[in-house]
């Protein structure tokens, strides 16, 4: 699976279309425009999210220092999904403890298996359903299916294609599973509330037949990565816990082998007591990192880092670090803006702060935010990961959160814009109100005063 991009973020003339590297491009002035009686310098935007990668050099002397290491930004609106081969696997995720949702799964993996003749991995927990054990049609794909269990079967690789039947948890799971590259996921409205998922399932075998060709725009989900760093294990960092560099210069956790000889850590699921001292923690979120007081009467006492420098002390009930999607969830509950997901960013977000100026902020997603316990702190805290994995922060323990290279392709039903503004005002009923209504008469309105009247008569 890959990216296409369909069209350039700014559109000059024919000829001198392409990103701009720095320098003189021809034909074009010492600022980068075209002189002054140039056609070429009525340009004419096409329909971006993004800004056009901007010129590097700033008046007649002024320039980037390294013009090759600015980023080219790319026009996700046109960012559309394409196979390299055709697509075999697919994982089929669906809502557990809802029966609405029991005869949607067994029309879908029948017809991927015996129309599409794709191999349909499921998790283990489905063949447990009680609900599925009496479903005579789904005995007979029963056999046909392959089988994964959390935790222990790693899934890197073996999937080309992922289809969620539910609400948000589906695709929060979904991308729980897989700790790098994920496969393409297209998410079905069988749920609740349906944010993330715009697919209706009425007349299913057209939509993921378009899928499957090819014909589909993707909108990418970052994540973040989120590293719990033990005080005990940074300072026994020669021991069989240390923390090691990994290939891309970012602090990874060596973990702990299980006595089943898989690792304590795989997916980021491991569980860990409170504070014992093992080796770090490293998760993937899709929605946000939460940091609050837990069971304690006391306000929160945390220090927060942005690259390495300390900016302010977060008293309260506690801390939201939030992606773009996930500033939909509990961060616009606690009083955030909602970002588009293809903006680039992570939101800070404070949870009943003991401060009326502490407001929602918008950091940009290259920055790396650290948050320590305080050491005049009351007491310890609690942080959770996209609702899971609950664990406790005590006094030296370290949470260390960037943005992910990793993010989810989520597959869009219309559009990154239609999706999003469809899903603003039916889920969230956002700007949804009562219309003003409009004059009966269209007479002016001071033809029934008397000119002489005043406020005093």
């Amino acid at each position: 699976m890959s990216l296409r991009n369909e069209a350039p973020g700014i559109e000059v003339s024919p000829e001198s279309q392409g990103q701009y590297s720095g320098g003189a491009m021809p034909g074009l002035g010492p600022l980068g425009l075209p002189p002054k009686n140039d056609k070429r310098r009525t340009f004419r935007r096409t329909r971006s999210l993004n800004a056009p990668s901007p010129i590097q050099q700033f008046g007649p002397c002024g320039r980037i220092k390294n013009s090759a290491m600015v980023m080219q930004i790319q026009d996700p609106a046109f960012q559309r999904l394409t196979w390299y081969k055709t697509p075999l696997t697919v994982l089929v995720i669906k809502k557990t403890r809802d029966i609405s949702v029991l005869n949607p799964f067994v029309q879908l993996t029948r017809w991927l298996i015996e129309e599409k003749r794709m191999m349909v991995h499921v998790e283990s927990a489905i063949l447990d359903d009680p609900a599925l054990t009496t479903n005579a049609e789904f005995q007979k794909l029963r056999d046909r299916l392959q089988v994964f269990r959390e935790g222990r079967d790693d899934l890197t690789d073996k999937i080309d294609f992922i289809i969620c039947l539910g609400g948000d948890g589906t695709l929060l799971y979904a991308s729980s599973l897989f700790q790098q590259s994920v496969p393409p996921v297209m998410a079905f409205h069988l749920g609740s509330l349906g944010f993330l998922t715009p697919f209706l399932f009425d007349n299913f075998q057209d939509k993921v037949t378009s899928v499957l060709e090819g014909q589909a725009a993707l909108t990418l989900r970052s994540r973040l990565k989120c590293v719990l760093r033990r005080k005990q294990s940074l300072d026994n960092s020669t021991g069989p816990d240390h923390i090691a560099n990994g290939n891309n210069g970012s602090i990874i956790a060596t973990t702990n082998t299980s006595t089943n000889g898989t690792s304590a850590g795989h997916h980021g699921m491991n569980k860990l007591d409170a504070h014992a001292g093992r080796s770090s923690l490293s998760f993937l979120v899709l929605n946000e990192v939460v940091v609050d007081r837990g069971p304690s009467p006391y306000l929160s006492n945390v220090d927060l880092f942005v690259d390495g420098k300390h900016v302010t002390v977060v008293q309260g009930d506690g801390l939201i670090l939030s992606t773009p999607t996930g500033s939909t969830a509990y961060a616009v509950a606690a009083g955030a803006s909602m970002i588009h997901p293809s903006v680039p960013a992570i939101m800070i977000t404070p949870i009943c702060p003991h401060s009326l100026s502490f407001r929602p902020i918008v950091v940009p997603a290259g920055v790396e935010l650290k948050i320590k316990i305080s050491q005049d702190s009351r007491n310890t805290a609690w942080v959770s990961f996209d609702g899971r994995n609950r664990q406790e922060l005590h006094k030296g323990d370290s949470l260390s959160v960037t943005t992910s290279i990793y993010p989810v392709p989520s597959i869009c039903a219309q559009d990154q814009i239609q999706d999003w503004f469809d899903s603003l005002a039916d889920c969230l009923q956002w700007n949804v109100r009562k219309r003003q209504k409009q004059f009966e008469e269209t007479e002016d309105i001071s033809e029934f005063y008397d000119s002489n009247d005043t406020v005093d008569s």
